[in-house]
């Protein structure tokens, strides 16, 4: 059975992170992709002769496994293993490899023996075997790498992050830039000066969906080394990653001029104050200052987007990520800016959310390059998208919906109010060359002001409830059902109180009109995707699925009043990510099967892909609701007992006496009572409170042992019950046909959860609309003279009743 995507990566981060003990996850990474490197390599290269990387004899992932437990393990992972596969492939002769013998962060003796052990072991994991992976280019142990690379950020530390961009900025800027399959070769190049762990290079890669050429250059060794091993664990073995310094060395050279390339992305360090060292500044070799300007000797943030610039052939694209003090500051930065404007080459300026990158938690913006048509370039494309986040633990994080927006902004080039804007380079010139973003696009709400004649005179200011106007489009009469003109002109009555509106609202025509037309939507959207859902199958690619029916749903309700497109898309997205995307990974390695296994975490049988619930629901509906009656007759049983008890446990009650009260404490109680005095003459009484009242103590304890009785007989049928019903269930899982597995995941798990999901959204837009108006019926509700009338009235009562104490103000 195939194991759930997230489930793997939660398990492989914990455990890794567990045996890190006290060392830094900036240095304990090293160790811990170094082995995932080695086993994925294993997997996919091991007796291939025509692999790009080969895996000599006795350097495989296998025998890392016999080294479990020896003595001398981390000197032989370091030379019968690490060492043996670099002496067999030159292109990874160059990456720094963590010392697997190093005493100081691994310990000594035993305690390294043990960490090593216990590492290797992690993912020895049987489902961890990808050598027979079906879905191509949605690489799951790729994908591991980006997941611990993300974790091992956090964990890092502010100093320490700086290797990984996240990949939700990695997927924006790969978009905006303007690759596709359909435009983009095998000889199309790609190039990141200041490549990290590679995340921006892949997910140029992913856009374009096929092998294009990949150049990366980074100075950290270490972290260029990842970057070679996340080039070759997502598929990419041909991809070159040089180190060095990129501004003072250069990696990629024509001769003695910088190589160019078709697109180019970068994430550099922010305000690089040693970017001087090593580079000719004066009389730069690569001519990178000529006709802009040199930057200023501490601060390197334009010294990196003028190497983009002189990087990227004529016709090329590229975008990189700054502080947004490149977009204002004056002096040797001001003159470089507006020289690079004349060129035409900024296509737009992206402000993003702060705190939203691993090594500094200040604001960036992302700058788009593009070559082509700049002599013809009129204006520069405004978006502020700083608002637009979620928070991720002490980070912030790009959502689907944020990522989404974005994208579509940008390359459709669309003017959204507060928030995207295309600038004429006119009105550039005229601020000076000054391209902060908050001079262009006015991004803050709207005040909520307090009308100060309302609160002297009365009524609801209609500005107010005419700024509503997206509400009355769509129920046009619900306006005057709710407010009536007051004496005085520009101002409403509210012909109910504040506590009805929510059921005026709810229950008006016009609100059960636009709700049923939403189910519809959604049911159009749905019937056009269920049997595309339901012919996913083995070796298909679920990232390539998500992407076209989240399209499908954002073109969908674009359409539809009040609806946030974008908020329907995140909740499409977050199911996506919770549950759909391991359903998919699922079926993708294994087809349309509902594996019925034992759960331990449940501590009973289930599936993950067909949660017997949902069996449940649709083949058990009876034998559930009789199961639900015994829990509930047992509940009030249970209820009873505690009742009886808390009655009876007071210092005059019958219990107060017993040490514990249980039903053998309460039978001996009962016996003596029996013993004590002549039994009454048998009565059918039904059990009810009189029966207390008639027998005293003796009817109390009777009571209690014919409750707890009837509690041992509902368990016993109760049990019984789920055992015949757990039988049934399993019988139908052999049986489950593929038609039946489909109907119930497709239909009846993804479409039902994601339709009550939007119909959540829908339910909250027109919260938003009751909330807005009870809270401006309550503002005004009281003006000044009837607060004035209250005073009075409370300082008359208070008066009075000093008088009546003998005291007179």
């Amino acid at each position: 059975m195939a194991v759930k995507k997230s489930d793997l990566y939660s398990s492989i981060w914990e455990t890794a992170n567990q045996l890190r003990g006290g060392m830094d996850a900036s240095q304990y990474k090293d160790y811990v992709l170094a082995v995932l490197f080695i086993k994925y390599i294993s997997d996919k290269y091991k007796n291939d002769p025509y692999a790009a990387i080969d895996v000599p004899e006795g350097a495989s992932f296998a025998d890392m496994v016999k080294l479990k437990g020896t003595e001398n393990i981390g000197d032989d992972i370091n030379k019968k293993i690490i060492g043996k596969i670099q002496e067999a492939n030159k292109s990874l002769a160059t990456i720094s490899f963590a010392d697997f013998d190093d005493s100081s962060k691994l310990g000594t003796d035993k305690e390294k023996i043990t960490k090593l052990t216990n590492l290797i072991a992690l993912f020895e994991k049987p489902e961890l075997d990808f050598s027979k992976n079906k879905a191509n280019d949605d690489d799951i142990l790729g994908d591991a790498y980006e997941y611990l690379m993300r974790h091992f950020a956090t964990e890092s530390g502010k100093s320490k992050g700086q290797f990984y961009t996240p990949s939700e900025v990695s997927l924006i800027m790969a978009l905006i830039i303007g690759i596709t399959p359909e435009n983009s070769t095998n000889n199309t190049s790609a190039y990141d000066p200041t490549s990290g762990s590679g995340s921006l290079l892949l997910k140029i890669g992913e856009q374009a969906e096929k092998n294009i050429s990949l150049f990366g250059q980074e100075m950290d060794v270490t972290t260029a080394g990842l970057a070679k091993m996340n080039m070759i664990l997502h598929n990419n073995p041909q991809a070159k990653i040089a180190q060095g310094n990129t501004l003072a060395n250069p990696q990629f050279l024509d001769g003695d001029r910088l190589q160019t390339f078709d697109y180019s992305v970068s994430n550099p360090p922010f305000s690089y104050s040693s970017w001087t060292a090593g580079v000719n500044v004066i009389n730069d070799l690569f001519g990178r200052f000529t006709d802009y300007g040199t930057p200023p000797e501490k601060n390197g943030d334009y010294a990196f987007l003028l190497h983009i610039i002189k990087s990227l052939k004529s016709t090329g694209k590229g975008a990189i990520v700054l502080p947004h003090g490149v977009l204002f500051r004056g002096g040797a930065e001001g003159r470089i800016r507006e020289n690079i404007l004349k060129q035409g080459f900024i296509k737009g300026i992206i402000g993003l959310p702060a705190n939203l990158f691993y090594g500094t938690g200040i604001p960036a913006c992302i700058i788009v390059i593009d070559k082509e048509n700049a002599a013809h370039r009129k204006g520069v494309f405004f978006i502020d998208a700083s608002k637009g986040f979620i928070k991720d633990g002490n980070k912030n994080r790009l959502r689907d919906q944020d990522v989404h927006k974005i994208v579509d902004a940008f390359n459709k080039q669309l003017e959204l109010p507060k928030y995207s804007r295309m600038v004429a380079v006119t009105e550039i010139e005229g601020n000076d060359y000054n391209l902060n973003i908050p001079r262009y696009i006015d991004a803050q709400e709207a005040e909520d002001t307090q009308d100060i004649f309302a609160h002297l005179k009365g009524g609801i200011p209609e500005k107010d409830i005419d700024a509503l106007s997206d509400y009355w489009a769509v129920y046009p009469s619900l306006k005057n059902d709710l407010f009536e003109p007051s004496n005085t002109n520009g101002y409403l009555n509210a012909k109910m109180a504040k506590n009805e509106i929510k059921t005026a609202i709810f229950s008006h025509p016009e609100f059960i009109t636009y709700a049923k037309i939403t189910d519809e939507k959604f049911g159009e959207w749905a019937n056009r995707n269920i049997n595309y859902l339901k012919n996913f199958t083995v070796g298909y690619k679920p990232k390539r699925l998500i992407n076209l029916i989240g399209n499908d749903i954002l073109s969908h309700y674009s359409s539809v009043m009040l609806v946030n497109k974008y908020d329907v898309y995140q909740h499409l997205m977050n199911f996506w990510n919770e549950t759909m995307q391991d359903d998919c990974y699922l079926i993708s390695a294994d087809g349309w099967v509902a594996d019925y296994v034992y759960d331990y975490k449940k501590k009973q049988f289930d599936s993950d892909l067909l949660p017997k619930q949902l069996v449940i629901n649709r083949y058990f509906d009876a034998e559930q609701k009789a199961i639900e009656k015994l829990e509930a007759d047992k509940e009030i049983t249970i209820t009873s007992l505690q009742e009886l008890e808390e009655e009876n446990s007071g210092e005059e009650g019958y219990f107060a006496a017993f040490d514990k009260v249980n039903k053998i404490t309460v039978a001996k109680r009962l016996k003596d009572i029996l013993a004590s005095k002549p039994k009454p003459k048998k009565q059918n009484l039904p059990m009810a409170a009189e029966d207390e009242v008639a027998y005293g103590e003796q009817g109390v304890m009777e009571t209690y042992l014919k409750l707890t009785d009837q509690q041992a007989d509902l368990t016993k049928k109760l049990k019984a019950a789920l055992i015949v019903l757990e039988e049934k269930i399993a019988e139908k899982y052999e049986k489950l046909t593929e038609t039946e597995i489909k109907q119930l995941v497709v239909e009846d798990k993804w479409i039902t959860t994601i339709q009550t999901n939007v119909k959540g959204e829908l339910d909250r837009i027109s919260q938003r609309l009751t909330q807005r108006l009870t809270e401006l019926v309550t503002r005004y509700e009281k003006p000044m003279p009837v607060l004035a009338n209250q005073v009075n009235e409370y300082e008359q009562k208070v008066a009075a009743h000093l008088q009546k104490m003998g005291f007179s103000l």
